[in-house]
């Protein structure tokens, strides 16, 4: 397992120790790492398919309303 060292505001620690307080800090720190990474991961994924849907908006020709509404219309028979 590794150790890791980094520095935070006095206040942020004492917070952490009040709301955590006897509860085992380095699994909670554990966790609270692996959500940040899962969020990351997902605001990476979400940035990845705006722009893939941005780029393809500018190749793609508008539709119009009524278009539009024919289609639902015939999906719906």
């Amino acid at each position: 397992m590794a150790t890791v060292n980094y520095s935070v505001p006095d206040e942020v620690k004492n917070s952490f120790n009040a709301v955590f307080a006897g509860r085992n800090k380095s699994a909670v720190i554990t966790a609270l790492m692996l959500r940040g990474i899962e969020e990351e991961l997902d605001r990476q994924k979400r940035s990845k398919a705006i722009d893939r849907l941005l780029a393809r908006r500018k190749t793609k020709q508008p539709v119009n309303r009524l278009s539009i509404q024919k289609a639902r219309e015939s999906l719906r028979s």
